[in-house]
Formats: structure tokens, sequence, C-alpha cells
């Protein structure tokens, strides 16, 4: 299995097929009321942080119900609260009978998200390298190895 290329982002557009081509990734599944939501702040600083690489917001419902609003609605939180800039897709499930392609390809057959704001790197082949729980914070030494790593 492979990174799906038809990703659709939350204003409901294609994601370009090239926006991921030869890039570092982070993808995390988001949510606008959860305690771990200031996670945001950090993920907004990393997304700057490295050339080559990018941060991907997914958000998801499944937790708690805390990503309940309109594709507006999130956009418009994210951007104005933490300066979201970096790309949201729209939002999918991320366990269970409706998981999301993207996240059948990233969990493969690894344990179920645990939470809002688990954390996956995949490189530049598209091959998931690294898988972090929620709690991970994005300036993590860990979680900045593991892209450095794939950054090459």
């Amino acid at each position: 299995m492979s990174l799906p290329t038809n990703l659709t982002t939350l204003n409901g557009a294609a994601l370009p097929a090239d926006a991921l081509s030869n890039k570092v990734v982070l993808f995390v599944n988001v949510a606008s009321q959860c305690g771990l939501t200031p996670q945001y702040d950090g993920l907004v600083s990393l997304d700057k942080q490295y050339d080559d690489f990018m941060v991907v917001g997914v958000p998801c419902n499944q937790f708690g119900k805390q990503e309940p609003g309109s594709p507006e609605e999130i956009k418009e939180f994210a951007a104005s609260k933490y300066n979201v800039e970096f790309t949201l897709l729209e939002k999918q499930d991320v366990n269970g009978d409706t998981r999301s392609p993207l996240y059948q390809f990233l969990v493969g057959d690894g344990e179920d998200i645990e939470w809002n704001f688990g954390k996956f790197v995949v490189d530049r082949t598209g091959a998931v390298v690294a898988r972090f729980d929620p709690q991970t914070p994005p300036d993590s030494p860990d979680l900045k190895a593991a892209i450095e790593k794939a950054l090459g």
C-alpha cells in the first residue's frame, strides 16, 4: 500500500499531486476542542523549521466529538487562534470500519490511533518511518530526530 495521492483539503479542493513530492511529511490528526489542541502552536513552529518538510493536519471527530465543526469553522479556529497556515485535509475517521484510506496507509497493521494529535512521519519516498503518540509534543527531541533523519 502506498500513500494515497487523491487527498482533499479542508476547503474541498484536491491536494495537488506534487504537493507532497520529495518532502518529509508529518501527518497529525487534529481537533479544535481537545486538551492537546495547544499543540497547534508547536506544529506551526515545526512546519516552518525545515526545508522540504511540511505538517499536514487531519481533522477528526472520533475522539470525544472534539472536532464537531464545519470545514469553515475548523479553518477559522485554527487560523485565528493558532495562526495555522499548514495544509489541513478534510475531516476523516482514523479508526474503525470507516478509517480513511490515508489512515489505512499510515496505521497499516499497527495499533489504532489512541487520541487526537497522533503523529506519523512519512519520508520522501512515501514510507511511514516513525509514529508518535498524541502526548508527544511537536518540539520533542525524538520527533525532531525522526524528521531530521528522514530529511537526510
